[in-house]
């Protein structure tokens, strides 16, 4: 049967039916005969008989109405998006990892494979999750109503983004630590504190290389000189605990009026880290010593582009500063207009992120060139990256300067703004899957209770990261939960968009999005489909190889301690159960149809018939929808004009 997709729906009630229908307990069917089911053309027409079609009898009870949950919500403007994205984009990885890879891999001939892996990689991936997003007006999960058998895409971009939320708060909690310890002064970490001063002489005077600030952060913060390693986590830091306790309920209260509040959070969230960058380079412009950091920074080493690793590095950073896989995006943009050119948001976005990655590396070079002219050192013997760079080398840095206690709040103010709004970004795509899969949470009460033990979950579960072992850990779950499974996950996102759904149906719903295309967005769209069909694909596939030859080859490590055989399958576990769920959900997608196997991956294939209208910008009333199963008519189906006036709709 064909009809017209505004006049059916799923899962209509009897009451939905007209009551000549319902009394007698029958329901119709798309199989049945016209003849003995349907209603004369006189009747149709007539205005009494049409009056008894739609009113119900008065010997009938009236079923009442079902209240609707909560509709979905959308953005306030089209600037608490774009400032929520950036926030999100932007995180501790543009501050802590770009420029460490910058000066490793070769200093400024860094930028080249960037950038390369921007166009091929991150561009056309950052496009895709927005645009689905977008046109599907669903989060990770209910989105694959486009094509049913990739469900498992969308549980493990969950699963995911629950792995990565789980220890993110932990750096959250860290930065809390230290901005709290920033008040002091001295500065605890500094060679000025009444715990590190004698060291601090003894080690000048014996010409060793003590670190105030590494001692403090191995002792006092973390106190990992108490744990032998994995399996010897220790009691819980109650400081740290405290802290973590903090972080969440801010991001409770933050996330409680869903987009509507932190949506206008990211204003100060996603603009103060600017700000703060700009003020440390001009600080760091006036110190002895920082021109040598910047050109350690910048110099070319032009042999270094014939390194894999070099490549892979450049992928990945693109690849993870974007947040691509993670859920995040594809949540942010359902809430979007549908006619929202989503292109622009992309070149925007994603290149705005790249270049602050760059502009970052000169805020932190030009202090540590300082540092190590002070300590009459080679730029590379301080220069490091992750949490040794954010909450040792750098703060060891910020110590040596006239007014260290004002520069070290600012820094610390600056890494909490640039980790809440990152962690906006994965509770959104966990909190959108959930709610769009369960329509009902999205009442306030219920949402309130469902967000409380989300965050009380996550922070229970984060007291193991915050104990004495705790970051042996933290480093396990950073170095598995965003390797190969993720990239996995985004490649079969790709592939499946790309030949299942269809990329030039893919590429047509982007000019139905975009009403009126200008031309330079069709161009583009030849480019990201030529992108999305082999570019991506095969740099993904690279990148995933590289990972794979990584793993075998190199022990996991955190310092001097290698982690022992049985946590390196821990990972790996961690890891293959995000993307094991592709094939899981695939498999239930295909038994959930009938006919032969070949038949039911081809339904399985196919969009559900919910999919084409998740917008109502569309003008739908031209299309016709091939029905597969039965389905019910309503009064609308008997009263409409097009019925009436002999249509084109058949049985």
């Amino acid at each position: 049967m064909k009809l017209p997709p505004e006049h059916w729906s799923e899962g209509l009630q009897k009451t939905d039916m007209p009551p000549n229908e319902t009394a007698g307990g029958g329901e119709t069917a798309v199989n049945t005969s016209p003849t003995q089911q349907l209603p004369s053309a006189p009747e149709i027409t007539g205005s009494e008989n049409q009056d008894d079609v739609t009113q119900p009898s008065h010997d009938q009870p009236v079923a009442p109405s079902v209240p609707s949950p909560p509709v979905r919500e959308t953005w306030g403007g089209k600037y608490e998006f774009l400032l929520s994205c950036i926030g999100y984009c932007v995180g501790l990885g543009n501050v802590w990892r770009f420029p460490y890879l910058c000066y490793r891999n070769g200093g400024g001939a860094f930028l080249i494979p960037y950038s390369i892996m921007l166009f091929f990689t991150g561009l056309p991936l950052f496009l895709m999750e927005l645009s689905l997003g977008q046109y599907g007006a669903a989060g990770p999960i209910t989105v694959w109503k486009c094509c049913p058998i990739l469900k498992g895409i969308g549980i493990g971009m969950l699963l995911v983004s629950a792995l990565v939320s789980l220890y993110y708060n932990v750096i959250i909690a860290w930065t809390f630590f230290y901005l709290g310890k920033s008040f002091q002064s001295p500065l605890p970490w500094s060679c000025q504190a009444p715990d590190y001063a004698p060291l601090c002489q003894n080690s000048s005077a014996n010409g060793s290389k003590f670190s105030a600030s590494e001692a403090f952060w191995n002792e006092k913060v973390l106190g990992v000189v108490h744990s032998s390693g994995l399996s010897d986590p220790g009691p819980v830091r109650w400081e740290l605990a405290l802290c973590l306790l903090a972080a969440w309920t801010i991001i409770f209260l933050c996330m409680l009026k869903g987009i509507r509040s932190s949506g206008k959070i990211v204003y100060f969230t996603a603009t103060f880290p600017y700000f703060v960058l700009v003020v440390l380079i001009i600080r760091g412009a006036t110190l002895e010593g920082s021109i040598d950091g910047v050109r350690f920074y910048l110099s070319a080493d032009w042999e270094r582009l014939q390194s894999a690793q070099v490549w892979n590095d450049a992928a990945s950073q693109i690849f993870y500063s974007l947040g691509i896989g993670f859920g995040g995006l594809l949540s942010m943009a359902s809430y979007n207009k549908f006619d929202n050119n989503v292109i622009r948001d992309t070149l925007v976005i994603a290149i705005g992120n790249c270049c602050t990655s760059f502009f970052a590396g000169f805020a932190i070079f030009s202090v540590l060139g300082h540092m190590a002219w002070k300590k009459k050192v080679p730029v590379g013997e301080v220069a490091d990256s992750g949490p040794g760079l954010a909450f040792v080398a750098y703060p060891e840095a910020l110590a040596l300067l006239p007014g260290s206690i004002f520069w070290s709040i600012l820094f610390f103010l600056m890494l909490f703004t640039l980790g809440v709004d990152t962690l906006f970004g994965n509770m959104e795509g966990i909190t959108t899957a959930v709610l769009d899969e369960f329509p009902s949470l999205r009442e306030w009460k219920r949402k309130t209770i469902f967000l409380a033990v989300l965050c009380f979950v996550f922070y229970l579960l984060g007291l193991l990261l915050v104990t004495e072992g705790g970051i042996y850990w933290f480093t396990l779950i950073d170095a598995y939960s965003t390797s190969f499974g993720l990239i996995i996950i985004t490649l079969f996102m790709c592939l499946g968009i790309a030949f299942f759904y269809g990329v030039n149906q893919f590429c047509q719903d982007i000019v139905d999005m975009i009403c009126r295309c200008p031309p330079w967005c069709s161009k583009l769209l030849l480019y990201f489909k030529a992108c999305w069909v082999f570019c991506t694909p095969v740099l993904l596939l690279f990148i995933l190889f590289y990972i794979f030859m990584e793993m075998y080859n190199t022990p996991l490590r955190y310092g001097r301690y290698e982690y022992p055989r049985w946590g390196k399958a821990l990972g790996v576990c961690m890891g293959a159960l995000c993307c094991i769920q592709i094939p899981i959900w695939a498999a239930v997608a295909i038994f959930q149809q009938t006919g032969t196997f070949l038949d039911r991956f081809k339904n399985s294939l196919r969009p559900l018939n919910s999919w084409r209208t998740s917008s109502e910008q569309r003008d739908q009333s031209t299309e016709v929808v091939d029905v597969p199963y039965t389905v019910h008519l309503t009064t609308l189906d008997f009263t409409d004009l097009t019925w009436q006036d002999g249509g084109s709709s058949e049985v």
